[in-house]
C-alpha cells in the first residue's frame, strides 16, 4: 500500500475535515482509509498505485484550502503490538 500526506491549511473545523475528506475522494476514488486532522493541518490515505500529487493539490486548491505538500511513499505494515 502506498501512503499519502497531505499537509492542508484552512482546516477550522470538523466540517473542514469532512470536506477535505469527499474531496479526495472525488479525486481519487480508489483512496482507502481517508481522513483529515485540522490539528496536525494534514490528511492521510492510502491506495494500491501511486497518485498524481499535482492534480491532487489542485483539486484540494479549488475547494478554498492550501495544500501545501503532497508526500507519497510505503507503508509499512505492523504486526500485532506495534512488532515488525
Amino acid at each position: 500500500m502506498i501512503k499519502t500526506v497531505l499537509k492542508i491549511d484552512g482546516m477550522m473545523c470538523g466540517m473542514c475535515e469532512a470536506h477535505i475528506c469527499d474531496t479526495i475522494r472525488k479525486a481519487v476514488p480508489q483512496a482507502k482509509k481517508v481522513r483529515a486532522s485540522k490539528g496536525k493541518k494534514e490528511a492521510v490515505f492510502l491506495t494500491e498505485t501511486p497518485v498524481d500529487g499535482a492534480m491532487l493539490k489542485e483539486a484540494i486548491d479549488q475547494t478554498g484550502y492550501t495544500c501545501l505538500s503532497v508526500e507519497s511513499g510505503q507503508e509499512e505494515k505492523k504486526s500485532w503490538f506495534g512488532r515488525k
